[in-house]
């Protein structure tokens, strides 16, 4: 009989000048990054801990501490990537993960399949099994400010 369990992640980085854009893994075209030890993608690192989460593994900052020099500007795809190597491992498959970005803007919609395949391939899955949308606040709180994005992520696995 199989084992199924849920996991969820939640970032969030404040947007910072002169660093580029990455959601799942793709480089958008916009005036401001996001600030983070790593390359900030909250996509990625909400992924991350939802696959970590529903292995009942530690968290990606346990992973991957953001005081580690090695990690600065790290690419947030290939640290979900060592992450699922773990999950995968220990005996487990995804069998779906769902991501939604929180904020105003950038509008994902032109990226939204290149993030899908990205973060897929980093899991070694269908991009079928990976949904990639988008939300805002209405204005509300610092992602309603335009002050910086959030994440957040489901993942169901199976042993």
């Amino acid at each position: 009989m199989s084992e199924y369990r849920v996991g969820t992640g939640i970032d969030a980085h404040a947007f910072a000048a002169g660093v580029p854009l990455v959601l799942g893994g793709v480089a958008i075209e916009h005036p401001r990054g996001l600030a983070g030890h790593s390359d900030g993608d909250v996509l990625a690192h909400a992924l991350t801990d939802a696959v970590l989460g529903a292995a009942g593994m530690e968290d990606i900052g346990a992973l991957f501490p953001s005081g580690e020099a090695a990690l600065a500007g790290a690419d947030s795809i290939d640290l979900l990537g060592k992450a699922w190597a773990r999950v995968r491992d220990a005996g487990w498959e995804l069998v779906n993960a769902d991501v939604v970005l929180i904020g105003e803007e950038p509008r994902l919609a032109p990226h939204r399949d290149a993030m899908r395949a990205r973060l897929a391939s980093a899991l070694g899955v269908e991009a079928e099994r990976v949904a990639v949308r988008a939300t805002t606040t209405d204005g509300l709180g610092f992602t309603g400010r335009g002050e910086g994005l959030a994440a957040q992520a489901v993942a169901l696995l199976r042993r």
